[in-house]
């Protein structure tokens, strides 16, 4: 059964822009829809906070306060706001869909993940959390859940929806956020937050790709919690053997249970997994875990870029002489029947070296000079690039000189997530084979480019978008309000203010007027033509919903309207209304023969109205003669049933 069908969101328009096609995924604060931008004709998702937590003015307040916070975070793996906003009860998030599945989605189907495609997907989600740190917020629930795989191959992470400042009070009391298998030590026992909690979900997350399963398992989450707080998370080659030393250091660095021991955020915690991946070796990086292996999964087959093909290991070839050698045959004689005759004794002569000995000294140092020849060729004059990534420019230059290579042209480029004055990237690449003596060059980090936000006050929104764009930053989320001083659609102001330094890319929330405020009539009651007319008359446009319902006004009666009565709307904003089908029809009992009590309490128990006409002849009676609608035919709910009594 498509639980989609008793959506009451599906199908309709909200906020006269984006029409609700599906209900995506159901969580504790919103739920997803899929929907169609009408105005911009593009799928996006729709999160629609639940209207319980909406009904709570502090936590809406809240809830579009975060969402502003996250439409600044202009990331490519980070899934972005586009706009906000609310009608009726429902407030909601305009966000970018992705087509594909959740990291989630991929284990549960292949176990574990080569070391290689681990990195893959972990790379990227560290480069999303990172902008969030540098930015000052703190994701908080970071799972496989929460790591969406586009059909494309892009990372993006997703539900930044109980994101928080840096600075602000971050605590739990009363209820656990976040699953219990990532949460880390200081959020259980303290309930507080800051980037290092991501750092250590994101070691629980690689530990579970490499092996397919949670370091810490309990048959409750109580357990689990304990696990947390009094057990290190096991290294992955516990679980697989023969998994590099690096993946172990890696996990332990970022899942470690005192927070100081750990990277102080997803940047540091990226730079030792690049690092990491330096150091290993093909083999290394795309050997196959046995849990991937007893699955049954063939990556051959795999849809997901992000995830490399399995590798076929060839067995190695025999070694020749491997069989036993051919031994000398051995002479079985017993015994000589006499014993040989000395040798004469040769004249002493001046010993000198043997022609053989000579010949064979000078074929092993021939032989020796040849293979020192073809060794310098072939590996003797060249090393490797050793790893300098996210070390700082002095750090990177003395280690590229104990390796005996020179440090060629240093450039300097704009980062969102390599730190000031450390190395973005090297030319040729860290574990790249070079001559010795040859030069390396390197690109040092100049932090975030930032630039001055623009005065947009007054500016139609598609020129404001533009403005920005000219600027180096990003439109970010929409929000609109009512003004009696700016016209509709011009912008009012922006978040943050005109003035601010914002590091290039960032993302400037739009508050955008609607216009002087309308108050939306009554028309509940009402005949569709009368209510389609009045509120025409108050500047609005009318849309008929396409489903009916009973209600207790007569059919073609208005049943409800989308903003309700009394709520304030935009010149030329949209009432939605929906069409009375009639009271339900309700079948009448037979009453005839009954007494009067009784007769009434069964037609007032069905829902009737109830009148009595006694005549003259039923002025002492005390027992029904007949009634205006037989019994067992239906009337609408909420008539009038006349009974006559005799």
């Amino acid at each position: 059964m498509d639980t989609t069908l008793q959506d009451p969101l599906v199908g309709q328009l909200l906020d006269g822009r984006y029409r609700v096609e599906a209900r995506i995924a159901v969580g504790g604060m919103a739920t997803v829809y899929r929907a169609v931008d009408t105005r911009l004709d593009r799928v996006l998702a729709l999160k629609v906070m639940h209207p319980t937590l909406a009904a709570d003015a502090s936590f809406v307040e809240r809830f579009i306060r975060e969402a502003k916070s996250v439409a600044r975070l202009a990331h490519p793996n980070v899934v972005q706001v586009f706009d906000q906003g609310a009608e009726g009860a429902y407030v909601y998030l305009a966000m970018e869909y992705v087509a594909g599945c959740t990291l989630r989605d991929v284990l549960r189907e292949r176990g574990a993940l080569a070391p290689r495609a681990a990195l893959d997907i972990l790379e990227p989600v560290l480069a999303a959390l990172g902008a969030a740190h540098r930015a000052g917020f703190v994701h908080r629930d970071m799972k496989p859940e929460n790591v969406l795989i586009g059909d494309d191959g892009r990372v993006k992470v997703a539900d930044f929806g109980l994101v928080r400042s840096v600075d602000t009070v971050t605590s739990t009391t009363g209820a656990v956020l976040g699953t219990v298998s990532y949460l880390a030590p200081e959020q259980i026992e303290q309930g507080t937050a800051d980037p290092r909690v991501d750092v250590y979900a994101c070691g629980v997350v690689l530990y579970e790709m490499l092996t397919g399963g949670k370091p810490h398992a309990g048959d409750t989450p109580a357990q689990v919690l304990y696990r947390h707080l009094h057990e290190d998370v096991p290294p992955p080659s516990a679980a697989v053997p023969g998994l590099a030393y690096a993946l172990d250091e890696l996990v332990a660095s970022a899942t470690a249970r005192t927070p100081g021991m750990r990277p102080h955020d997803a940047v540091a915690l990226l730079a030792q997994t690049l690092e990491a991946r330096a150091a290993l070796s093909d083999e290394q990086l795309d050997a196959v875990p046995p849990q991937a292996l007893a699955a049954g999964h063939d990556n051959a087959e795999d849809r997901t870029s992000v995830i490399p093909r399995s590798l076929t290991v060839p067995r190695p070839l025999p070694v020749d002489g491997d069989g036993e050698d051919a031994a000398p045959p051995v002479d079985r004689t017993s015994r000589l029947e006499r014993p040989p005759v000395p040798p004469a004794p040769a004249p002493r002569r001046r010993p000198r070296p043997p022609r053989a000995v000579v010949t064979l000294v000078a074929a092993v140092l021939l032989v020796l000079g040849v293979g020192a020849g073809v060794w310098y060729i072939n590996s003797g004059q060249f090393t490797r690039v050793p790893p300098v990534l996210a070390k700082t420019q002095e750090q990177a230059e003395r280690r590229l000189e104990d390796a005996g290579l020179e440090v060629g042209d240093v450039e300097h480029a704009y980062s969102d997530t390599v730190r000031r004055g450390t190395v973005i990237s090297t030319d040729p690449e860290p574990g790249s084979r070079i001559r010795q003596n040859d030069s390396v060059k390197l690109t040092v980090s100049d932090g975030p480019q930032t630039v001055k936000v623009p005065d947009l006050a007054g500016y139609r929104l598609d020129k404001a978008r533009s403005v920005l764009e000219d600027e180096g930053l990003e439109p970010g989320m929409v929000t609109r309000e009512f003004s009696t001083d700016v016209p509709k659609g011009f912008v009012t102001g922006t978040e943050p203010v005109a003035g601010t330094e914002r590091k290039a890319g960032s993302a400037i929330a739009l508050t955008v007027s609607k216009g002087s405020p309308v108050e939306v009539p009554d028309v509940g009651g009402k005949d569709l033509a009368d209510a389609r007319e009045e509120l025409r008359e108050a500047g609005l446009k009318v849309r008929v919903a396409e489903r009916q319902v009973h209600s207790e006004y007569d059919r073609g009666q208005v049943a409800r309207q989308s903003p309700g009565p009394g709520g304030q709307a935009a010149q030329g904003d949209t009432v939605t209304l929906t069409v009375s089908k009639g009271p339900v029809p309700v079948e009448v009992p037979d009453v005839v023969g009954d007494s009067v009590d009784d007769a009434k309490d069964a037609l007032e128990a069905a829902g009737f109205q109830v009148d009595e006409d006694r005549g003259l002849l039923g002025l002492f009676g005390d027992t029904v003669r007949s009634q205006s609608v037989e019994g067992g035919e239906t009337a609408p709910k909420g008539s009038t049933i006349t009974i006559t009594i005799r």
